[in-house]
């Protein structure tokens, strides 16, 4: 699947206590930006979960985007203390998309971010299904394309942090075109 973001902001409707009240639809992008480290202080596109996980109902201004430990969140991570209430970034590979989701969830975590584990991906998101276990999860689970997730893990180990800051979702169609600060690793 390729990205495009005509009509993204139709789906949107923001009200005075930033709660969303319509939730994100399958195969629709989301935007997050990077706070801290301001290196990486970009916008990032993401795709939800196609048929399991939440949808986000409130944007988080300032929250946590920790890096799993282990990458791969497929059991009990050693971080998993740091998660409760931020949001996970963790490592496609090893176990199901839902399999991550859950562990996020039983560790607190608001919301998990999966980046492809193809450091070289730029342009190719991956539809995230669930598995074939009946089971399910509550917390939003959102694909990051694997340069992106490099880049974002990359400048938290040159600068020694335990995790990035972000605002989550961000609502591109309110930021003039000349403000959207983009990747330069990746095409818009």
């Amino acid at each position: 699947m390729v990205r495009g973001v005509a009509g993204w902001g139709c789906f949107w409707l923001w009200c005075s206590t930033c709660v969303l009240t319509h939730g994100l639809r399958i195969h629709e992008y989301l935007y997050f930006q990077v706070l801290s480290p301001g290196d990486i202080r970009y916008i990032f596109t993401v795709t939800p979960a196609k048929d399991f996980g939440g949808v986000f109902h409130t944007r988080y201004e300032q929250i946590q985007l920790v890096p799993a430990d282990p990458p791969e969140a497929c059991g009990p991570l050693n971080n998993g203390f740091f998660i409760q209430d931020q949001i996970a970034l963790v490592e496609r590979g090893g176990c199901s998309f839902l399999s991550k989701t859950r562990v996020v969830q039983e560790h607190g975590g608001r919301a998990v971010i999966i980046s492809d584990n193809a450091a070289d991906n730029d342009s190719f998101y991956v539809e995230m299904i669930q598995d074939s276990s009946r089971r399910t999860a509550d917390i939003p689970a959102l694909f990051l394309l694997g340069r992106d997730g490099y880049m974002i893990r990359r400048s938290l180990e040159q600068h020694g942090l335990p995790w990035a800051i972000i605002s989550i979702p961000v609502n591109v169609t309110s930021i003039p075109t000349f403000e959207l600060l983009q990747p330069p690793w990746t095409f818009w």
